[in-house]
C-alpha cells in the first residue's frame, strides 16, 4: 500500500515513522512534510488547506489511503475531497470535524449524546460575557468557539485577562472549571464501531509546574500509572461510543481519530474538549507503544471495515516525550536558528531515543527552527522513570540557541 500523509509536525512525523516501520506500507509519502520527515517519506509541496491539490497529489501517487493530519485541512473538508476521488481517507468529513472546530457545536452534540462535560455559556456580546464570568467565578475558563491550534483556551484567575480574551473572540465559550488531572484518550472510529487507544498524559503550560502561558502541548507521557484501570472501558461506554452514535443519528458520521480531552473530577469523568484528529505531544507517546502496525488499522478505519479489526497489541514499555521550543514561545517564536546534536541523538541514543521534526526545516547542509515548537524528544522504557531519563539524557544533546523545554515532564508520574 502507498500511503500519503498531509501535515508537516511532530504529530505527522510520528504518524510517518509508525508508518515506515509498518511491512505492508510499500511507499511512503508526506505534504509538506519536514526535515525529519523527509527521512522516512518522500516529500511533496502543497497547500495542505487545498481538498483538490491534495486529492490531485494522492492521484498522482497511486496512494492506496490518505491519512490527514493536523486539524485545519479537516475542517477545509480535505478528507472529503479526497473520497469524491475514490481514494480512501483516514479523516473525518468537513461537517463531522465541526466537532473541534466549533466548540459550541461540540457542546451541543455531548447534550444530545448524554455524554458529562462543564456546563458553558455560549457568548457573542460584552454583555453575555460578562453575566457568564459572573455566573461561574474564578478561575475562568475562556475558549474561543473557533480553531485556535491549541492556543485558544485561558484558564485564569485574573477577571480583566478573561473578558479581555473573551472580548477578542468572534464567539466564545464560557464554562465552569473542571477539577482533577487531565487525560488525553484517543479513538479510531469508522463512524460505527470505536476502537480506544491507550491514555496519556501532556503539559499544557509552557514552565515547570504548570506556570505561564497555555501551548499547544510542552510534552507527554503514557502509560498512566495514577489512573483506574477501568477508565478508557468507562469513557468508551459514557463519552466516545455515544458520541459517535449521536454524530452517526444526526446524518454526520464521524469517521477517524476522535481525541477526547478529559478531567478526573471529585464527580467523575468530564469531557474538556473533543479534538477531531490525532493530539500532539500526546501522539508521540502512543505510537511509541503501538505494536500492531498502524496501516492497516487507518485503513479498516477509512473503509468502515473496523469491525474486522484484531485487538491492538501494546507495548508494557512507557514512553515520555518533551517539546523543545523556540526562543518566546509560545508569543512570537523566534526561526531560523541552526539545529545541531540531531546526529548525536541518533548515534548515542537510538533505539531507545529518537527525534521526531516539528517546526524544522533545511537550509543547505543544516537543519533550523521553523515554528514554535520544534523538535520532540520521544523515548521508551521499562517503566516512565527510565523513559525519563532517557529522554532528557538525549534533549541534553540538542543545541538550539535561547530554546526552552520543560523539565519536570511525567516527574510526579514517575515517583508514583
Amino acid at each position: 500500500m502507498k500511503v500519503l500523509v498531509i501535515g508537516g509536525g511532530a504529530r505527522e512525523h510520528a504518524l510517518c515513522r509508525s508508518l515506515s516501520l509498518d511491512p505492508d506500507v510499500t511507499a511512503l509519502h508526506c505534504a509538506p512534510g519536514n526535515a525529519g520527515i523527509a527521512e522516512v517519506a518522500e516529500l511533496h509541496p502543497v497547500d495542505q488547506l487545498d481538498g483538490e491539490a491534495v486529492a490531485r497529489l494522492a492521484t498522482e501517487l497511486g496512494a492506496g489511503l490518505v491519512v490527514v493530519g493536523p486539524e485545519a485541512p479537516l475542517v477545509a473538508g480535505v478528507a472529503d475531497a479526497v473520497r469524491a476521488a475514490g481514494i480512501p481517507a483516514f479523516g473525518p468529513s468537513r461537517e463531522a470535524a465541526e466537532l473541534e472546530g466549533s466548540k459550541a457545536f461540540a457542546k451541543d452534540v455531548m447534550a444530545g449524546a448524554g455524554v458529562p462535560t462543564a456546563r458553558s455559556y455560549v457568548c457573542t456580546t460584552p454583555e453575555e460575557i460578562d453575566e457568564a464570568l459572573d455566573a461561574f467565578g474564578a478561575p475562568y475558563v475562556v475558549k474561543d468557539d473557533g480553531l485556535a491550534a491549541g492556543k485558544g483556551v485561558v484558564v485564569t484567575d485574573d477577571l480583566a485577562q478573561a473578558r479581555a480574551h473573551a472580548l477578542a473572540c468572534d464567539r466564545v465559550v464560557i464554562e465552569e472549571f473542571l477539577d482533577g488531572p487531565e487525560v488525553s484518550l484517543f479513538a479510531i472510529t469508522d463512524g460505527t464501531t470505536v476502537l480506544p487507544l491507550q491514555p496519556a498524559q501532556d503539559f499544557k503550560r509552557a514552565l515547570d509546574d504548570d506556570e505561564g502561558p497555555n501551548t499547544g502541548g510542552m510534552g507527554a507521557y503514557s502509560p498512566l500509572p495514577w489512573a483506574d484501570p477501568k477508565l478508557v472501558e468507562e469513557v468508551l461506554g459514557t463519552v466516545l461510543q455515544p458520541t459517535v452514535d449521536e454524530l452517526r443519528r444526526r446524518g454526520t458520521p464521524f469517521s477517524g481519530l476522535l481525541y477526547a480531552g478529559l478531567a478526573i473530577t471529585g464527580r467523575g469523568v468530564r469531557v474538556i474538549e473533543f479534538n477531531a484528529r490525532f493530539g500532539d505531544p500526546e501522539t508521540q507517546v502512543v505510537l511509541a507503544r503501538l505494536r500492531t502496525p498502524l496501516a492497516g488499522v487507518l485503513l479498516n478505519a477509512a473503509n468502515g471495515t473496523l469491525d474486522d479489526q484484531a485487538p491492538l497489541n501494546w507495548s508494557d514499555e512507557a514512553a515520555v516525550t518533551v517539546v523543545v521550543a523556540s526562543h518566546n514561545y509560545p508569543e512570537t517564536p523566534r526561526t531560523g536558528d541552526p539545529i545541531e546534536g540531531l546526529d548525536e541523538v541518533a548515534e548515542k541514543d537510538a533505539p531507545h531515543a529518537y527525534v521526531l521534526h516539528a517546526g524544522t526545516k533545511r537550509d543547505g547542509d543544516a537543519v533550523v527552527s521553523a515554528g514554535g515548537r520544534v523538535l520532540s524528544v520521544t523515548a521508551t522504557g521499562t517503566d516512565l522513570a527510565q523513559a525519563r531519563e532517557r529522554a532528557y539524557a538525549a534533549v541534553g544533546r540538542i543545541r538550539l540557541d535561547g530554546s526552552q523545554h520543560r523539565t519536570d515532564i511525567a516527574r510526579k508520574a514517575s515517583q508514583a
